[in-house]
C-alpha cells in the first residue's frame, strides 16, 4: 500500500495530492512576476494581461498597486529606460517614442519627463548618424529619390520635417551634392 501513496511503481497519480486551486490574488500576483521577470513592464501592460486572464479588476488593482509601492512597477523608470534604449538602439526621435509609450499605457506626464532627457541636439546628432549610415545605400540614385529616401527614413522614426530636410541637405553638400532647392512644395508627401 505504501507505493500506492507515493503514486505507485507506474508513477500514477492515485497517491499525488492535488495542491488546493489558487486564489485569485496569488494568480495575479504570480501572473505580473511572470511577466516581470522577462522585462520590466508599465502598470497598464500588466492589469491588461490580469483582465484576459479573468483576474477581478477590484484583484488587480490590488496587486498592482502593491507592487507599485514596493517597486516593482515604475512606469517613469520603465519610461526613462525606453526613451534611452530605443532612441540610442533604434534612432527613433521624440515623437516616435512618445507614441510608443503611449500605447504602453504610460501617462502623459511621465512621458514628457522621460523625453526632457533627450535634447534637439541629441535628437539631430542621431538623425545625422541615421542618414550618414543610409547615404551609402543611396549613391548612383538620382538626387530627388535620395532625398526622399532620406528624409522618409528620417520621418518614419519621427523626425521633424525641418530637421529631417536639414540634415540630409547637409549630408548631401557634405558628399558634394547640390542640395539647395530641397523644398517641396506642400512638404515631402510623407
Amino acid at each position: 500500500m505504501r507505493e500506492q501513496e507515493r503514486g505507485g511503481a507506474s508513477g500514477g497519480r492515485e497517491g499525488r495530492q492535488e495542491l488546493p486551486p489558487q486564489s485569485p490574488e496569488e494568480q495575479a500576483r504570480a501572473i505580473c512576476l511572470r511577466l516581470l521577470t522577462g522585462m520590466p513592464r508599465t502598470r497598464r501592460q500588466l492589469a491588461d494581461a490580469l483582465e484576459k486572464r479573468g483576474i477581478p479588476e477590484e484583484v488587480s488593482q490590488e496587486v498592482l498597486s502593491r507592487y507599485e509601492e514596493v517597486g516593482l512597477i515604475d512606469d517613469a523608470a520603465f519610461a526613462g529606460a525606453w526613451v534611452e534604449s530605443r532612441h540610442r538602439g533604434r534612432g527613433l526621435a521624440r515623437r516616435a517614442l512618445a507614441e510608443e509609450l503611449r500605447t504602453k499605457g504610460v501617462h502623459t506626464t511621465l512621458v514628457q519627463e522621460a523625453l526632457e532627457q533627450l535634447d534637439s541636439e541629441q535628437e539631430e546628432h542621431t538623425a545625422r548618424e541615421l542618414v550618414e549610415r543610409k547615404l551609402r545605400s543611396t549613391r548612383g540614385l538620382e538626387r530627388d529619390k535620395r532625398i526622399r529616401r532620406l528624409a522618409g527614413m528620417l520621418a518614419r522614426k519621427g523626425y521633424p520635417e525641418g530637421m529631417a530636410l536639414r540634415v540630409v541637405r547637409r549630408a548631401l553638400e557634405a558628399e558634394g551634392e547640390d542640395a539647395d532647392d530641397l523644398g517641396y512644395p506642400g512638404g515631402l508627401g510623407l
